[in-house]
């Protein structure tokens, strides 16, 4: 199976990432408004930046705005009960670094697209908010957030596409046949490899 399909990367591209952006911890929407007015910024400076001047700018953003550890370790599934310390470290560094190369790639310019932020909802597993990319001849993506809270901030621990398509569930459904056939080591090398054709010297 080819790891990390469109619709995979979709899900990714459509999260919003923030540079230097004020957390607002009590309010999960307000960080998702704040994600936004950070990625337009982010946009505008695509180009100059460049790829890798992107994936920089957004690194510090990701690592602190989502919870990775929880994300890797629910899309990898019940295998990373098998994994060591080590094993567990390197696959979330290498998911941290495929999701900011993802990022990097996909927002590289101001093209018009609009980012709007929604309601937000409580839930039993966490608050969703719900916002719309709306691309500019006027189709619009519906993107949902779950935040949940960790210590004194609000973390994405996923993300849903069309309000249902759950980027956690799609990539597990990927992982789970990478690890089968060779474990952490070859999940780290694929994630490493789509993440080098995103931003070749982010590997």
């Amino acid at each position: 199976m080819r790891l990390f399909g469109r619709t995979a990367l979709a899900a990714f591209a459509l999260s919003a990432i923030t540079v230097g952006a004020a957390h607002a911890a009590t309010d999960p929407a307000a960080t998702i408004n704040s994600f936004y007015a950070a990625l337009r910024q982010t946009m505008e400076r695509g180009p100059q930046l460049g790829a890798q001047g992107r994936f920089d700018a957004l690194a510090p953003a990701v690592r602190q705005d989502f919870n990775l550890t929880s994300m890797t370790a629910m899309a990898v599934g019940p295998s990373w009960a098998t994994m060591s310390p080590e094993q567990r470290q390197q696959v979330t560094d290498a998911f941290a670094r495929y999701t900011i190369a993802t990022y990097a790639d996909h927002f590289a310019k101001n093209d018009g697209t609009k980012l709007e932020v929604g309601a937000a909802k409580q839930m039993p597993y966490g608050t969703v908010v719900a916002t719309k990319i709306v691309q500019p001849g006027g189709d619009a993506t519906d993107v949902s957030y779950l935040l949940r809270r960790q210590g004194n901030e609000w973390q994405v621990a996923d993300i849903y596409l069309q309000g249902t398509i759950s980027q956690i569930a799609n990539l597990r459904s990927q992982f789970s046949s990478v690890v089968s056939s060779g474990g952490a080591p070859a999940l780290v090398a694929a994630l490493n490899r789509k993440t080098a054709s995103l931003v070749p010297s982010a590997s």
